[in-house]
């Protein structure tokens, strides 16, 4: 499958045509709607160089949400451990 950008809707953005790839794949893997594979082939960029655009976007490599807390507090009190 093929999209297609509009080339209007690519100059009112600012970005070229890479640019614009990996603003789109950062958000996708932001958002958790792709893994890290799929978003590094989405910007055509390698995992090692999409991990440092995710760095210099401040974007964690990992999601850790207050249910996967709640989670580990709940194994641990299970385990003895708190």
């Amino acid at each position: 499958m093929n999209v297609i950008i509009p080339e209007e809707i690519l100059q009112a953005s600012g970005l070229t045509p890479s640019q614009f790839r990996q603003e789109i794949a950062l958000y996708l893997f932001q958002t958790g709607r792709l893994t890290l594979g799929y978003a590094s082939q989405l910007a055509q960029m390698q995992p090692d160089a999409f991990r440092q655009l995710l760095k210099q976007h401040n974007i964690s490599l990992y999601s850790y949400d207050v249910k996967d807390f709640e989670l580990d507090l709940k194994n641990l009190r299970e385990l003895g451990r708190l």
